[in-house]
């Protein structure tokens, strides 16, 4: 006589089958951004073993379940097995308060079972456990990894997500009911991790080239190649990190929810160890082939990062001008990777147009806010919308004095080495015109929320540039 299956209740596992993520390593990022310090205690909790680890971080940290990425395909095979009257338990190794929080937030369960501080429900664990309370094959089982085998084994009806062909050949019996097909990660999908849009910005590795005018000196342009490449992969190391760090908060805005780490397209184990590798390649070009002091530039670099992810970003101005700093640090930076003296006219002005931008960037945040009516502020940032006047003040000011900048570097005779200096002066309003151009756009809501997302895609941006370049050769050469 065949069991029907409203008679058997269907386990379903969380980490990496329900949602497409791991609640313990978000918890501990979580962590982390609430205390830095507690990176001491994670080894000694470890040594205790996992049920006390989780149930130690648990106890400081607790998820937004409302905020987890769900998999859609399988929130909707559980709600028709409900619907036939099937029981529905939440079987998983996740700590009981986040277990018990994703139960109340989907209302689907009948009942959890979780880890707690005595006892890690996971592979053989959790397989006893479920024995011991609906018998052998007594149940059936949803999971995605190696570690669910055990209970796959010891259920009546496994269905298995994302199965890779090593877990099917070691699950000889019994065959999986169904597999729940996730799309593998493609390159787009890495590419989008390393954000290498954003390796535009370390094109000012190579602004002491321009403006010294040794572009061509082809040991400095190598230097300065490899210097880019080197920046951009340690940047993309801390676009990762900052990434993982800012998991809820990039789910709730509007175009960040795409992101892989927060739409669980790519396993945060994975992200690790790709932070890793980029952090040794990033290092291995810089102290291999580039001046000591471009070395230390790309730690400091790693540690403004880190700093700013951890702390700063939540700080109002500090965050700004932490922004506005590493741009600076980039142009700094290229200039020991080819050995050119940086002037300090080019510091001044790049601290205020950079400036700017980083306000231009709450800005656009803080209008975003105006417009749904949303009196808060912006998430992990230290900004309300009360605030979107002065922030625009000091955004426009700190352009215009860019700008000022510029203007007295050509009225003070310091640039002599060009032929007609006075043709510098044509600069100056398409400076103008552009960083007044930005501000407007920003305003009208013409603007992403990355400033250079759009100059990318701006031909008015590119026209200006080329226009400035062109007026820098004539000044140089006629």
């Amino acid at each position: 006589m065949t069991t029907l299956n409203q008679d058997i209740p269907l386990c379903v596992d969380l980490d990496g089958t329900l949602v497409a993520t791991d609640t313990l390593w978000e918890s501990i990022f979580v962590l982390l951004r609430l205390n830095p310090l507690y990176c001491f205690l994670l080894p000694f909790w470890i040594l205790k073993g996992k049920a006390y680890f989780k149930h130690q971080i648990a106890q400081r940290v607790t998820l937004n379940a409302a905020l987890l990425p769900y998999r859609a395909e399988i929130l909707d095979f559980i709600n028709q097995q409900k619907q036939q009257g099937r029981s529905i338990i939440l079987a998983t190794a996740a700590h009981e308060s986040i277990a018990k929080a994703v139960a109340q937030h989907l209302d689907i369960f009948d009942d959890v079972l979780a880890n707690n501080e005595q006892i890690n429900l996971k592979g053989v664990n959790k397989r006893n456990e479920l024995e011991k309370r609906f018998g052998y094959q007594g149940f059936d089982y949803i999971g995605d990894a190696k570690a669910d085998i055990p209970i796959f084994q010891a259920s009546r009806t496994p269905y298995i997500v994302t199965a890779s062909k090593s877990l099917l050949k070691k699950l000889n019996f019994p065959a999986p009911e169904q597999i729940f097909a996730v799309k593998p990660v493609c390159t787009r999908t890495w590419l989008k991790v390393l954000r290498a849009h954003q390796w535009v910005k370390n094109l000012l590795i190579f602004v002491p080239l321009i403006v010294s005018h040794q572009f061509f000196v082809m040991d400095k342009l190598v230097a300065s190649i490899l210097a880019f490449f080197a920046f951009s992969l340690v940047a993309s190391a801390g676009y990762i990190f900052n990434d993982l760090m800012d998991l809820e908060a990039d789910r709730q805005h509007p175009t960040k929810c795409n992101r892989p780490f927060a739409a669980g397209k790519i396993p945060i184990q994975r992200s690790l160890v790709f932070f890793v590798a980029l952090l040794i390649l990033s290092s291995l070009i810089s102290f291999l082939w580039l001046p000591s002091g471009f070395f230390g530039m790309v730690m400091l670099y790693l540690l403004m990062t880190l700093t700013y992810s951890f702390y700063l970003k939540r700080k109002m101005i500090l965050d700004v001008i932490i922004l506005a700093g590493l741009f600076t640090h980039r142009i700094l930076s290229g200039g020991i990777a080819a050995s050119i003296y940086i002037s300090d006219w080019l510091l001044l002005f790049s601290v205020f147009m950079f400036t700017s931008l980083a306000f231009l960037k709450r800005y656009i945040e803080l209008l975003r806010l105006k417009d749904s009516n949303d009196r808060t502020g912006v998430k992990n940032r230290d900004y309300y919308v009360l605030d979107i006047d002065l922030v625009a003040q000091f955004g426009t000011t700190s352009a215009y004095l860019s700008v000022l900048v510029f203007a007295m570097y050509i009225y003070s005779g310091a640039s002599i080495q060009y032929e007609s200096p006075f043709i510098l002066w044509m600069i100056c309003p398409a400076l103008l015109y552009w960083t007044t151009r930005v501000w407007f756009l920003a305003n009208r809501r013409s603007l992403q929320d990355d400033p250079v997302l759009f100059a990318l895609k701006d031909r008015v941006t590119w026209a200006t540039i080329f226009f400035i370049l062109a007026m820098m050769l004539l000044a140089k050469f006629v």
